[in-house]
């Protein structure tokens, strides 16, 4: 078992989870609405539970838990769009764009625990146990947001 590859995939893990810290606590500060702040402090604490098993198993396997975020690329824009639609107070734009940052965290996951993953096979059963039980967590906020934004455009469309 090569653990240099595993904690190179944990570490992939504890950014994707720091990135959704980061993003749900701007979004949090952007916005005056009572239950999206409640929606998007839920949805921070999803990571920060997260990222707190994933950093203590990095260091089980004597490795160095990464403390960045993906500043860059797709997500760091998905964050600056959820920034923009709160500006504008668009609540289905919000949410859109929230989803969309919670479909790439939830092919971070899918990326590490597919059986085509090269990490795979070098994961342990319990590694696989608490990721699947996190992607869990994720999807089921993944869910949330999407119901949210579809119940919004439901009304959106009927008040028009």
């Amino acid at each position: 078992m090569e653990n240099e590859k595993i904690i190179e995939a944990l570490n992939s893990l504890i950014v994707i989870n720091n990135d959704r810290i980061e993003g749900y606590k701007t979004a949090n500060e952007e916005t005056n609405e009572t239950d999206l702040k409640m929606l998007f402090s839920d949805l921070m604490q999803t990571s920060v539970e997260c990222r707190k098993e994933l950093v203590a198993e990095v260091k089980k396997l004597d490795g160095t838990p990464d403390e960045g975020t993906r500043t860059t690329g797709k997500f760091f824009r998905v964050w600056m769009d959820v920034k923009a639609a709160l500006t504008g107070n668009d609540r289905k734009s919000i949410l859109d764009s929230c989803e969309y940052g919670e479909d790439a965290a939830l092919k971070t996951y899918k990326n590490v625990l597919s059986d085509n993953h090269e990490d795979h096979e070098d994961i342990n059963w319990k590694q696989q146990e608490m990721l699947n039980k996190q992607y869990a967590l994720l999807k089921a906020d993944h869910d949330k947001v999407k119901q949210l934004r579809d119940t919004i455009a439901n009304e959106k469309q009927h008040t028009e």
